[in-house]
């Protein structure tokens, strides 16, 4: 009998370097799902999504059957019942998709998948995974990466604002990255977490 996939929850607080985490783990054979890409993707394709969220925000949100996600980001800032609608209306069709994404990846002979979620414990996304590794960074480092990406220190002090801090998600990992430093040492510790991901054992789900 075909081993069990293991899936891993992959988060951390924005500009930690998740998602080049995540392509070192899909060198390295593992499956990738990306929760906030198959959200924006309901968003768009999804006509039940597509309909809440113009319940919820108004016709006028849509232009072109694309949201306008800053003008949704700046709403539900403020107004906690808009987000949790948000959230009830996408987050079990985010988890319906990655069991689907993980059991096509298990029949494939696939030995991890691993869902890249920014808001995952926020979410209740951990529920149903076997592992979390979090991707963690010094918050000067953070910072820098951040604006050389164009955003002001106030947006990314926004933007953090609506994350779990990095110390609750270090409180809560099973496997911490530290990037810190270069892209090779960045890549080198992924294949240590990789294995020790790998030796964790299966929780019950």
């Amino acid at each position: 009998m075909a081993k069990r996939i293991k899936r891993i929850g992959v988060t951390g607080g924005i500009g930690t370097g998740k998602t080049t985490v995540c392509n070192f783990l899909r060198a390295l054979g593992c499956e990738i799902f990306s929760a906030d890409i198959e959200a924006k993707r309901l968003q768009e394709i999804d006509p039940d999504v597509v309909a809440g969220i113009k319940n919820i925000f108004g016709k006028e949100i849509y232009d072109n059957g694309i949201p306008n996600r800053k003008r949704i980001a700046e709403i539900i800032f403020d107004d906690k019942e808009k987000l949790a609608q948000l959230n009830a209306l996408i987050h079990p069709k985010v988890f319906r998709a990655f069991d689907e994404a993980a059991r096509r990846a298990e029949a494939e002979g696939k030995t991890m998948i691993a869902k890249e979620a920014a808001i995952l414990f926020e979410s209740g996304g951990e529920k149903g995974l076997d592992a979390v590794l979090v991707v963690a960074a010094d918050l000067d480092i953070r910072i820098a990466r951040l604006k050389a990406r164009g955003l002001s220190e106030a947006d990314i002090r926004a933007r953090m604002s609506r994350q779990f801090s990095q110390d609750e998600l270090l409180k809560r990992a099973d496997v911490v990255i530290w990037n810190n430093h270069s892209l090779d040492l960045l890549e080198a510790e992924t294949k240590h977490a990789y294995l020790k991901l790998l030796a964790l054992p299966y929780r019950n789900h």
